[in-house]
């Protein structure tokens, strides 16, 4: 078994499930449609139709506590701008990393890809 880099489970496992959890917020709590989530958060319209339908991100962020916090940064991106983004994307990032739930995930991430 290898862990890998904080870094790394952020970028290909977090950062995608956290776009996927944000844009089914925006669009399912405050009513924007795809392309509107999509212009929201800096990505394609191409991407969050990947992320509602589920080809994409299929990670699950395992905390309550976060999806509190995913809650929170969806109501201060309605109002924001590309830079809300950013800050409330390193914001999550930085509870999971303070919260040492990073090397839980790599650890459960491990176990879900020797399961399959």
């Amino acid at each position: 078994m290898t862990l890998n880099c904080p870094c790394e489970i952020i970028v290909w496992q977090i950062l995608p499930a956290l776009r996927r959890e944000l844009a089914i917020k925006l669009i399912q709590d405050f009513g924007l449609s795809q392309k509107e989530a999509a212009e929201k958060l800096g990505l394609t319209e191409a991407a969050v139709s990947r992320y509602i339908s589920g080809k994409r991100a299929d990670f699950e962020i395992p905390n309550g506590k976060v999806s509190k916090e995913i809650k929170k940064s969806a109501n201060k991106i309605i109002g924001g701008n590309k830079k809300t983004v950013i800050n409330e994307t390193c914001r999550i990032c930085d509870i999971l990393k303070s919260n040492k739930l990073i090397k839980e995930i790599n650890l459960d991430y491990i176990c879900q890809i020797n399961n399959h």
